[in-house]
């Protein structure tokens, strides 16, 4: 079950108005669309807005006085399945027909160096632990739930979220967008030591030497 269906029914309903409503919708016109009390919406609109789901918008001038506004917030619009996997699934696939496994391959590390090439690279003289610690929050920062784990003498790096998981059992090959972003990142020769979608517990990546280096 997702977020949203944990949510009482007639909190999903006031979430569904709203999402339909771009501008927001007022207390009164909830009222009318669920068709329970004025004190009744007030009651699930402060525990949504508690929990983050729902903001308040530019009151709504009414002639008297103006009546207050409610809107989703991101975090409310989260909320709503958006099927990303699928999408993608079938776009990989077209890619792949389209530019052949070489062409793909390329295709997956080019985006990940590009994106890998944004983040705000440490000095070639950095320590590992340090370049692992950094790279650890960068892919925490994207969803991996990563952390910067010492193995012997050294810190790796360990991800216990593929963020594509799904779309990597379909493709291994996405595996090598993970190593490019990293490696574009470090400017270190990142190693895949274990593999959530090859049956690890978790991805697990091990930090080598910089451009040329060995290790």
């Amino acid at each position: 079950m997702g977020a949203l269906g944990q949510l009482g029914t007639t909190q999903q309903r006031l979430l569904r108005r709203l999402l339909a409503a771009h501008a927001g919708d007022t207390v009164e016109s909830l009222c009318a669309h669920l068709h329970v009390s004025h004190n009744a919406v007030r009651q699930h609109l402060s525990a949504l807005l508690a929990r983050g789901y729902v903001e308040r918008a530019q009151s709504r001038p009414s002639g008297g006085r103006p009546q207050a506004c409610f809107r989703l917030t991101e975090a409310g619009r989260a909320l709503f399945p958006r099927n990303y996997g699928t999408i993608a699934a079938a776009l990989l696939a077209q890619l792949q027909a389209r530019l052949g496994e070489a062409g793909f391959d390329e295709l997956l590390q080019e985006l990940g160096r590009s994106l890998g090439g944004r983040e705000v690279a440490l000095p070639a003289t950095a320590a590992v632990d340090e370049v692992a610690k950094a790279l650890a929050g960068h892919l925490d920062a994207l969803g991996y739930e990563a952390l910067a784990v010492r193995h012997g003498d050294e810190l790796q790096i360990e991800a216990f979220n593929c963020v594509f998981h799904a779309l990597a059992r379909q493709h291994p090959q996405v595996c090598k967008f993970d190593l490019a972003y990293m490696e574009a990142a470090s400017g270190r020769r990142i190693h895949h030591m274990e593999c959530i979608v090859r049956g690890g517990g978790r991805c697990r990546f091990r930090i080598g030497g910089g451009p040329g280096k060995q290790g």
